[in-house]
């Protein structure tokens, strides 16, 4: 007898369980159940689980947000610059074009 589960099936019995699941009798409640193998679940091991690296819902939420907010700080350093480096060629051109006088320099008399 398996702890916790009961008699192995006989017969048409063991055909019970999919997917490879084992089948036992449970005498108190005169039913089957399944021990279902792993990747599968349901009361007749009739669901495929699907694999999953992240045993926890918030874990993923919590990359997720730490990605968003990663991007939107990138998008902020980004437009940061750009007006930066706009302003600065702005102030060089109208260098350019008008030229401070320089009184302080002396000019040599000929």
């Amino acid at each position: 007898m398996m702890a916790g589960h009961g008699d192995p099936c006989n017969g048409e019995e063991a055909t019970y369980c999919m997917n490879g699941g084992t089948c036992y009798k449970i005498p108190s409640m005169n039913s089957l159940s399944c021990v279902c193998n792993e990747n599968y679940k349901g009361s007749r091991c009739e669901q495929f689980q699907l694999f999953s690296t992240s045993t926890d819902a918030g874990q993923a939420g919590l990359i997720a947000a730490v990605v968003i907010v990663a991007l939107l700080i990138l998008v902020v350093l980004a437009v940061v610059i750009y007006y930066t480096r706009k302003i600065l060629k702005d102030k060089k051109q109208q260098r350019q074009q008008h030229p401070q006088k320089e009184y302080w320099k002396v000019t040599p008399r000929v």
